[in-house]
């Protein structure tokens, strides 16, 4: 009964990250105006996001090629979806704090190191192991299979974490000292423009916190299964099982529906007849600076 509860859950968790994940997606592949390099590198991580919640939702295959073929596809995709949140995060910090101006320079190099790490990362586990031993094709059972994961999947995980927060925390940093010269000179023109800035950026560093709280019960509970492998806990299993299949929703949110996505639907809402448009919300944007630096 446990088992189909997780089941359960880890396939209505990852339904609602696809369709977040699938969402933007199709805005990207809909809307030419959205095609930027900034938001290429969110729909890369979508597109990340929506394949490892598809190979979730695919439960418990039991074994064989269809268990494989999950254990496989769910460890490249995920890796690959934290990795991709790296890239953002060096994309804002080269442009913001460093003021370069080259990063679509290094498109080709991001997919070398997501595609290339992710495929590494997936093939190294097999080497002496199995996947398809535990539960969902995924989780290995023997104590070396563990370690292996631990290296190629939540060491991975971890370091994105710790970037992430301190590019992050790097860019908060530059902005409030912005802000202050600013208010310093009164130059009220230079502070309007920071704050908007700040309004931006700040929510940005909640990011790092999309990973922590989708991975956190995850990590607990295979630290938990390594230590004491015969004594699982239900109610862990269920909260690592639940977070991290919501990873893809928490993304789409937090990156994909920012103000540039908001705006083009708010375009093509009103090219619709009026008796449709009535029916549907209206979408509120930010002022043009702030929808300029989300959109980076």
């Amino acid at each position: 009964a446990g088992e189909k509860i997780l089941t359960a859950v880890n396939v209505g968790a990852s339904a609602l990250s696809f369709t977040g994940s699938a969402f933007i997606v199709l805005c990207y592949l809909l809307f030419k105006e959205l095609r930027k390099f900034s938001f290429k590198l969110i729909f890369y991580l979508a597109l990340s996001d929506m394949f490892c919640s598809f190979f979730n939702i695919l439960g418990d295959p039991g074994k064989g090629f269809f268990c494989y073929a999950q254990g496989y596809s769910t460890h490249f995709f995920c890796v690959a979806s934290f990795l991709w949140t790296t890239t953002i995060a060096f994309t804002l910090h080269r442009t913001v704090v460093r003021h370069k101006t080259d990063v679509e320079e290094l498109g080709a190099i991001f997919h070398l190191y997501v595609w290339g790490s992710s495929l590494v990362m997936t093939i190294i586990p097999s080497i002496g192991n199995d996947y398809g031993a535990g539960a969902w094709c995924w989780v290995q059972t023997a104590r070396a299979g563990k370690v292996l994961q631990f290296v190629t999947f939540y060491a991975p995980l971890w370091g994105a974490i710790l970037f992430n927060g301190f590019t992050y925390f790097q860019v908060i940093r530059m902005l409030n000292n912005a802000t202050r010269m600013a208010a310093g000179m009164s130059d009220r023109q230079q502070h309007v423009d920071t704050r908007a800035d700040m309004k931006a950026l700040n929510r940005w560093g909640y990011y790092p916190l999309i990973l922590i709280g989708s991975w956190t019960f995850a990590t607990i509970n295979r630290v938990h299964d390594f230590i004491e492998p015969r004594q699982n806990v239900f109610w862990l299993s269920f909260l690592d099982v639940g977070t991290a299949a919501l990873m893809g929703l928490f993304n789409s949110i937090a990156y994909g529906l920012n103000a540039s996505v908001r705006r083009t639907l708010q375009e093509k809402i009103n090219l619709l007849p009026e008796r449709i448009r009535k029916w549907l919300p209206g979408i509120k944007l930010r002022d043009a600076r702030e929808s300029e630096l989300i959109s980076l």
